[in-house]
């Protein structure tokens, strides 16, 4: 993932609260075999630290290529929009000469992956999942010797990532002006599709933090 200085995250407390805010949804990324194309698998995850937890089902193609290389990628990304172009356009320029860009929020983690297969392990592992996607506590005990889970938990194998490195971008034209930052997070409002309004929060929270860039 390319980024660019005044894309960066500033800090590691802004990718953190990014995440707790409700972006626990990525795509693990794993080396193919040999002569294969990278698997990439999308699913839930639940922090622990410096880790994060996933399980996916037994029969899933990722395992034998973990297994061969346990250096893999994880992807979280969200807050995105498509600015047209007259909305970047700078004062005195044709609003159809302005360039249209993309806005968005990406997180990359590099993890080494550890397969979890030790079924009081594997059940550990949902019980923080489950802290974390339910946290009222709303569901049966997961056991290794009770239903519905213990029955279950023969069809799943766990993933421990540990976090070797984290890469941050929030690209929202931190580089613009002000005044252009504010007056295209009023026009996505007024849009209102998909993620607009999101994307404006993430635009003017940033505008906030940065001001005006400064290398």
């Amino acid at each position: 993932m390319f980024i660019k200085p005044w894309d960066a995250g500033l800090d590691d407390a802004e990718w953190r609260t990014w995440l707790a805010e409700g972006h626990d949804f990525g795509q693990l990324s794993v080396n193919g075999l040999p002569g294969e194309a990278p698997v990439v698998v999308p699913t839930h995850f639940a922090t622990d630290g410096d880790q994060l937890l996933i399980h996916l089902a037994r029969p899933n193609p990722v395992w034998q290529a973990i297994e061969r290389d346990p250096n893999v990628t994880f992807g979280v990304s969200g807050d995105y929009a498509f600015i047209p172009g007259p909305w970047r356009a700078a004062p005195g320029i044709p609003p159809t000469d302005g360039v249209p860009t993309s806005y968005y929020a990406a997180v990359q983690f590099t993890c080494r992956a550890h397969i979890i297969d030790d079924p009081e392990a594997k059940a550990e592992l949902l019980r923080r999942q489950l802290a974390h996607f339910q946290p009222d506590g709303d569901h049966t005990p997961v056991e290794v010797d009770r239903p519905p889970y213990g029955r279950m938990l023969p069809g799943i194998r766990g993933l421990r990532l540990d976090v070797v490195e984290v890469r941050a971008k929030f690209k929202y034209d931190n580089q613009k002006p002000v005044e252009l930052r504010t007056t295209v997070a009023d026009r996505l409002t007024e849009r209102g599709e998909g993620l607009d309004a999101p994307t404006a929060r993430q635009l003017l929270r940033r505008a906030d933090r940065i001001g005006t860039w400064k290398a």
